[in-house]
């Protein structure tokens, strides 16, 4: 039952990103340095798995938190690349309406599932190659528009500047996604030592 509350929360959360990112909006603009909010929430992140590593270490005998600096210095690799795509995202929902921006994050599925296949080898089946293919076809044509509609002078429905953006959050998504999963596989660290340090280098990058 929990991990089901867990599911159904985070699917409520990250459905309703956009929303209330595109709801902060005045005009088509934000009138607030945008930058800060993906600070904040890293900060907050960072807060809550000290928390969370403090009370393991209290609960267990001491979890296994590696220092050595050649562990250590891998962390702001995806630091970088999570502070990258956090601001894409708001440039993106400059330029596209709420749908199209939840629309464009399956294909996070499609380029996660590409990089999977190079950098960390894992095999796909033939099914999941199909399934990829059908949805980055799904994602593409679900955003042309028809001559019926109000003009033809784009093929697309929003401006192309906003499916960059989106595309390129997706790659960044993928990117950071992949590599943290190789990091954290690479040593047997406790999770919240991990995320401390992740979030340590986003917060302050």
């Amino acid at each position: 039952m929990k991990w089901y509350f867990i599911a159904s929360l985070l699917t409520v959360l990250t459905s309703s990103q956009g929303i209330l990112t595109t709801l902060s909006q005045s005009n088509g603009r934000y009138n607030y340095d945008y930058a800060t909010v993906p600070f904040l929430a890293e900060v907050f992140k960072l807060m809550v798995s000290s928390f969370l590593l403090w009370r393991e270490c209290r609960r267990s005998p001491l979890p296994k938190m590696t220092t050595d600096w050649k562990t250590v210095c891998l962390f702001p690799i995806p630091s970088i690349i999570y502070l990258v795509h956090n601001n894409v995202q708001f440039a993106t929902l400059m330029y596209v309406d709420t749908s199209t921006y939840q629309i464009m994050g399956n294909l996070k599925i499609v380029t996660t599932g590409i990089l999977f296949r190079l950098f960390l080898k894992r095999k796909l089946s033939n099914l999941q190659w199909m399934a990829i293919i059908l949805l980055a076809v799904g994602t593409t044509t679900s955003q042309v528009k028809g001559c019926g509609e109000a003009s033809c002078e784009s093929l697309f429905s929003a401006p192309i500047q906003g499916y960059m953006f989106g595309i390129l959050s997706a790659c960044l998504s993928a990117l950071a996604g992949v590599y943290t999963e190789f990091l954290m596989k690479k040593n047997n660290d406790s999770l919240y030592w991990q995320n401390v340090q992740l979030y340590t280098y986003v917060s302050f990058l």
